[in-house]
């Protein structure tokens, strides 16, 4: 079955603002959606989260030539032991540190940086 769409289109515009919203009603029973409120909401969400955004994730997505002094930043920098941090450096990428401030989470990023890791704030 070919859908003729020049003919519904006609059919659109001659349609009342009452058939078309019985439509669009029909519609959604029929396929289990909703009309545009999801992208309307998503777009506002969207604005209000990078403006304000607080709080940052510290991925480590590569490791860099210097494993070790990149294993002992991460230990510095959570606390863990060895296994734990070599862990993380090994199976990148991996979060180093979740829900850290701006501030923390740069000063976080220069360590890491500095022995050679490649970071990225999320």
């Amino acid at each position: 079955m070919a859908l003729d769409t020049e003919k519904i289109i006609a059919d659109l515009k001659e349609a009342s603002i009452l058939e078309l919203n019985d439509l669009v009603k029909a519609i959604e029973d029929e396929f289990g959606v909703s009309a545009a409120a999801p992208v309307a909401a998503a777009g506002a969400a969207g604005g209000d989260a990078a403006a304000e955004k607080d709080s940052f994730d510290v991925e480590l997505t590569e490791s860099g030539d210097q494993k070790i002094k990149a294993i002992k930043a991460v230990r510095e920098i959570t606390g863990l032991g060895l296994k734990d941090a070599k862990g993380l450096v090994d199976n990148v990428p991996s979060v180093i540190k979740e829900g850290v401030a701006k501030d923390e989470a740069e000063e976080l990023k220069t360590k890491l940086e500095a022995v050679g890791g490649v970071v990225t704030l999320k």
